[in-house]
Formats: structure tokens, sequence, C-alpha cells
């Protein structure tokens, strides 16, 4: 894969996550992710879709919007705790434990921050559903990766968790692909049944 490739992908990922946080109606903003998304994965030279599997692609299955579960919640200070993700092509990702978001009806999830360059916030999601028949990945979900681009809002400690917005890692599509997967402190019993589904 070109570097220029993937760095437009990136690029397109900020504008697209923009675009959402600019929409006054987070229902709007889920289609036009939605919409986004899919186009980036049909047409893009950096899209985690293997060949064989972009033709014939119509889009990603993506359950409908359900404002149940968009939050806006307080991040609660704990002790740093490290976490570093042991990855084939990248090394060692260190991460470090911000805090901890109560979703209510859900449970809690920790955020993490990226240790290493850039130093984005990350917050992974494992649920009840993960692996199951029409449920998500079985490694989980990405929730926020700022580093990335995949940036819903908030203001100080508080962000917003729209799970809605849950999206399956890169390597759920190709395995050539690195991902850190949701550790103990961010996966729920709950199912969660809306934003990226297995199809």
């Amino acid at each position: 894969m070109d570097a220029y490739d993937v760095v437009d992908w990136r690029r397109r990922v900020f504008e697209l996550y923009a675009a959402v946080r600019a929409e006054a109606d987070p229902a709007a903003g889920h289609d036009l992710w939605r919409r986004g998304r899919d186009q980036l994965f049909a047409e893009h030279p950096a899209s985690p879709l293997l060949p064989e599997r972009r033709t014939g692609f119509d889009g990603l299955t993506v359950a409908p919007y359900d404002p149940s579960w968009r939050f806006e919640v307080e991040v609660r200070p704990t002790a740093a705790t490290p976490w570093d993700v042991q990855t084939g092509t990248d090394g060692v990702v260190p991460f470090e434990r911000l805090g901890v978001v109560s979703l209510p009806g859900v449970g809690d999830l920790d955020v993490w921050r990226l240790r290493s360059y850039a130093g984005g916030v990350f917050v992974p999601l494992r649920d009840g559903g993960s692996g199951t028949p029409g449920g998500s990945y079985g490694g989980g979900r990405y929730v926020l990766d700022t580093v990335k681009g995949a940036d819903l809002g908030g203001d100080g400690d508080r962000l917003v968790i729209d799970l809605n917005f849950a999206y399956a890692p890169s390597c759920a599509y190709d395995p050539a692909w690195a991902c850190p997967l949701a550790p103990v402190g961010n996966r729920v019993d709950v199912v969660v049944p809306v934003g990226e589904l297995q199809p």
C-alpha cells in the first residue's frame, strides 16, 4: 500500500468526522458517517477491504441510528495504568489509562491515552454481541480513536460516546493490519446492537 494513500485516507476520515461533529442532528451525522465510510471502503486505494471483497461491495452493515445509545459523559480520573499492546507490525503500542466513563445501561469503559507520538484518546469496546451471529466483530469495535480522526467531540473532560458510531477495526477486514483489541476494562456483557455489525 502506498504511504500517500494512507495519508489521504486519514485526511478523509478527519474530514468525515469534522462534518459529523458539525451536523446538529446526530442521526443525520450518522447517515453522513455511514455513507462516507461506504464510499471510502468501496473506492479508496487504502481501503482495508481485500481486493476480492471489493467486487460487489454494496456497503458495510450498520444498524439504524438509535439515540438511546448516545452519551455525553465525564471522564472520571483513575490511576494511570499502563497498557502495552504488542503488535506484529508496529512493535509495542503504549497506552495509559486516562480515566473511566460510565454509560447508563451499558457499564464502565476505560478511556486510554496513547503514550507515544500523537498522544490521542482511544476507547475500544467489546460487548455481549461481539463474535455472535448478527453481532459485531469478535475482537470488538472502536468508538473513539482520535489519532486516526475518529472523534465525536466533547468539552474538556467530557466526551461524546455514541455507540451508533462503533466500527470494526481494519484487522477485521485484512489480517495485515495490527489492531489493539479491547482489554478487560473495555468489555461489557450487555449487547450493543448499534454501530457497525457483521454482515
